[in-house]
C-alpha cells in the first residue's frame, strides 16, 4: 500500500519508511505543509493536521507529533518542543537544566492516519528516559543526542536506526498505527 506521509523532517521521514517498509507499505513523503495548531495535547494537534491535509488531497496520510516532556520543567517543552529546539536547541535544553539533578524525561508521540474515505485513527507511544549532561551522538535529529532511553546507556542519536525505531515513542506508535490501519 502507497501512503503518503506529510512531513517536513528528513529524519522523521526515513525512520517511518524503515517502519512501514518491513510492513511491505511504501511511504511517500507529502511536502504539503499543515498548520500545526496550538493545542494542550500532542492528539489534538495530529487529528487537527490530518483534518486540513485530507481535505486538500482526499488520499490516506499519515502524520505525527512527538514532543519532549521533562519532568523538572512541568512537561516542558511538550507540545512546543519543535518550537523550542528551533529556539533554543539541545545546548538550551542543557543550559535551563543546568544544576538540576533531576533530569527524567519522557518522549510522546501521537502517529494518525486518515483513510481514503476521511476515517482517523490515532495511537500513541512514549519513550522513558533521562536528559543527559551533554551532547552525544551523530544520528537522529532535534534532542535525541541529549535523551537516554530507560535501560540504556547511548542516546537516541548514537544508537543504530533500526534499534532507535524498536524503542522509540515513535516507532511504538507508527507499529501500534500501523496494526490499527489493517484492522
Amino acid at each position: 500500500m502507497r501512503i503518503l506521509f506529510g512531513t517536513g523532517n528528513p529524519g522523521k521521514l526515513r525512520e517511518v519508511q524503515a517502519l512501514f517498509g518491513a510492513l511491505d507499505h511504501e511511504v511517500e513523503q507529502l511536502k504539503d505543509e499543515y498548520p500545526e495548531i496550538q493545542a494542550d495535547t500532542l492528539e489534538e494537534v495530529v487529528i487537527a493536521g490530518l483534518e486540513w491535509l485530507w481535505n486538500r488531497h482526499n488520499v490516506p496520510i499519515i502524520i505525527d507529533d512527538s514532543g519532549l516532556f521533562i519532568e523538572t520543567l512541568k512537561g516542558f517543552p511538550g507540545v512546543y518542543s519543535a518550537y523550542v529546539f528551533k529556539t533554543l536547541g539541545c545546548r538550551g535544553v542543557l543550559k535551563l537544566l543546568e544544576g538540576d539533578e533531576n533530569r527524567t524525561a519522557e518522549f510522546r508521540c501521537c502517529a494518525g492516519y486518515v483513510d481514503a474515505n476521511g476515517k482517523i485513527i490515532t495511537r500513541s507511544g512514549t519513550s522513558p528516559g533521562r536528559i543527559i549532561h551533554e551532547m552525544r551522538g551523530t544520528g537522529g535529529f532535534g534532542y535525541d543526542p541529549i535523551f537516554v532511553p530507560d535501560g540504556m546507556e547511548k542516546t537516541f542519536a548514537e544508537l543504530e536506526l533500526d534499534i532507535k525505531n524498536r524503542i522509540s515513542h515513535r516507532g511504538m506508535a507508527f507499529a501500534m498505527l500501523a496494526k490499527a490501519m489493517k484492522e
